[in-house]
């Protein structure tokens, strides 16, 4: 029995010491350029892929991100766009299935007003805050006694 626990805790070590290593493991795809038509076709695609945000990198155009998921929506696009589909229709058809997120010039609508807005409302907030503030501490105080400048320590 001592014997058969100490294979068993030999072989929990060994996992242990292989997980660190499995989570750093990546998957080696290369991933092969699209081959495009003509000229016009790749300037278009990419252009609209400029245009286009990555839904995971957030701060990353669809042409310029290297995840999995950028990849996979460059080749839709190009798909898209093989289907003749208008830019405009394309971009419908991708804010349809991931939201306003996915384009970098949201539409100005309602439900993105405080995307646009939001940013000059706080600035101008905060500008009237330190106004306020600065009126305040530069006004002489009425409570407050007059120095005599005549009065010896």
């Amino acid at each position: 029995m001592p014997r058969a626990r100490a294979v068993a805790l030999l072989l929990v070590a060994l996992l242990a010491l292989a997980l660190p290593v499995a989570a750093f493991a990546q998957a080696t795809t290369t991933v092969e350029p699209p081959k495009f038509t003509d000229r016009a076709e790749a300037e278009r695609f990419h252009a609209l892929t400029e245009e286009l945000r990555c839904v995971k990198c957030q701060n990353q155009s669809l042409a310029d991100s290297n995840a999995a998921i950028a990849q996979d929506l460059r080749n839709e696009v190009l798909e898209l766009m093989r289907k003749d589909m208008t830019d405009e229709q394309i971009k419908h058809y991708l804010v349809a299935r991931y939201g306003e997120f996915v384009l970098y010039r949201p539409r100005v609508e309602p439900t993105t007003w405080l995307l646009w807005f939001g940013p000059a409302a706080l600035l101008l907030v905060g500008g009237i805050v330190v106004v306020g503030i600065v009126r305040r501490h530069r006004a002489p105080r009425r409570d407050a006694t007059p120095i005599d400048d005549e009065q010896e320590w």
